[in-house]
């Protein structure tokens, strides 16, 4: 469940990501560098998202399906 639900904020992180790298391609030298890197760590921070989704619902410690067990 939590893997699923990771991959909401993993999509917005991505079209930020996308949005950085758009306008940093019309900027010139320094800001279409620093752009670039920008871009690539948020993609970098939309990856850790699923990443960390799967290891919480495979190892079992999601709260949210403890949430949804109790009576």
């Amino acid at each position: 469940m939590c893997l699923l639900f990771s991959f909401f904020p993993a999509t917005a992180f991505l079209g930020l990501g996308y949005l950085v790298l758009v306008t940093s391609n019309k900027a010139e030298a320094t800001a279409h560098t620093l752009g670039r890197a920008l871009a690539i760590w948020i993609f970098l921070v939309a990856l850790f998202f699923p990443i960390c989704g799967a290891y919480v619902t495979f190892s079992g410690i999601c709260p949210m399906e403890h949430m949804f067990q109790m009576p």
